[in-house]
C-alpha cells in the first residue's frame, strides 16, 4: 500500500533552505512526482535560472543545468534541439521569466518548442530582497513601491499567461494555485498534462503557479494563503488559459 506521504524518488531527503510558507518546496514536489509517474527520470533535464528556485537542482534527483538569469528557455531550448529525445523543463519565477527573461520566454513560445515551462509566480523578487516584480499586484507594497504598485508610475501587473496564449506557437496554458488542497491536487494535474505534452510532441507548455512568499509579503504563512484566495486571484484567475 502506497503511503500518502512518502517521498517521490525523483526528490532528494534533504532539508530545505525555502523560508517558512514559501511554496517552492510543494511546486517542486509536484514536479518530482509528475517525473516518477510518467516514468522520465533517466530523460528529463531541468533548468534552474537566478532566483529563489536557483539551487532546485539541490532537491531533484534527475539531471538539472542553470542558466543565467532570465535565460532558462533559451538554454532549453539549445539542449532540447541538440537532445531532442530528452524531456527538458525550465523552473522559473516571475522576475526571470516575465523581467529580464521576457524576450526569451515569448520567443521560445511564438517558436513552438517542444517544451515544458513551470512558472513559479509570487508577485515579487524573492531572492533579492522583496523588489517589485512584473506580477506585482496594484496597491502590493514591495522593497520598491513601499507605499504600493501604481498603474501611473509602474504600470499594471504582467498577465504573462494570457499574453502567450494568442501566441499561435503555444499549445497548453494554465494556471493554478497552491492555497488548498484541492488546488494544488489542480497544480499536479496541470504539471503532469504539461510533461506529457512534451512527450507526445504537442509543442510550448506553462503552467503558472500562484504560489505564496510570507517573508516578503510580511505575511503569516496562513494569511500569506488567505491573501492569494483573497486578492492575488482577483488579478491572476486560475483555470485553463488555452
Amino acid at each position: 500500500m502506497r503511503k500518502i506521504f512518502s517521498r517521490p524518488h525523483s526528490l532528494r531527503d534533504v532539508s530545505t533552505h525555502y523560508c517558512p510558507g514559501c511554496g517552492h518546496g510543494i511546486a517542486q514536489r509536484l514536479v518530482a512526482e509528475a517525473v516518477d509517474s510518467l516514468g522520465i527520470r533517466e530523460r528529463v533535464i531541468g533548468i534552474a535560472p537566478v532566483g529563489c528556485a536557483v539551487i532546485a537542482y539541490d532537491y531533484w534527483d534527475f539531471d538539472c543545468c542553470e542558466a543565467a538569469h532570465g535565460r532558462a528557455l533559451a538554454v532549453a531550448t539549445g539542449i532540447k534541439r541538440v537532445r531532442p529525445e530528452a524531456i527538458v523543463f525550465t523552473y522559473q519565477g516571475d522576475g526571470d521569466l516575465a523581467a529580464i527573461g521576457a524576450a526569451e520566454t515569448i520567443h521560445a513560445a511564438n517558436r513552438a518548442e517542444n517544451l515544458t515551462v513551470i512558472f513559479i509566480n509570487n508577485a515579487v523578487y524573492g531572492m533579492t530582497g522583496g523588489q517589485m516584480a512584473p506580477t506585482t499586484l496594484l496597491n502590493q507594497k514591495t522593497a520598491t513601491t513601499p507605499k504600493g504598485r501604481f498603474a501611473g508610475n509602474e504600470g499594471y501587473p504582467v498577465k504573462i499567461s494570457e499574453m502567450l496564449s494568442l501566441l499561435e506557437g503555444v499549445r497548453f496554458v494554465e494556471r493554478v494555485a497552491l492555497c488548498s488542497p484541492a488546488d494544488i491536487l489542480k497544480a499536479a494535474a496541470a504539471i503532469k498534462q504539461a510533461f506529457k505534452n512534451q512527450i507526445e510532441g504537442v509543442g510550448f507548455s506553462l503552467v503558472e503557479i500562484l504560489s505564496p512568499c510570507p517573508t516578503y509579503w510580511g505575511l503569516k504563512p496562513p494569511e500569506a494563503i488567505d491573501w492569494i484566495k483573497d486578492e492575488m486571484i482577483k488579478t491572476f484567475p486560475l483555470g485553463r488559459i488555452k
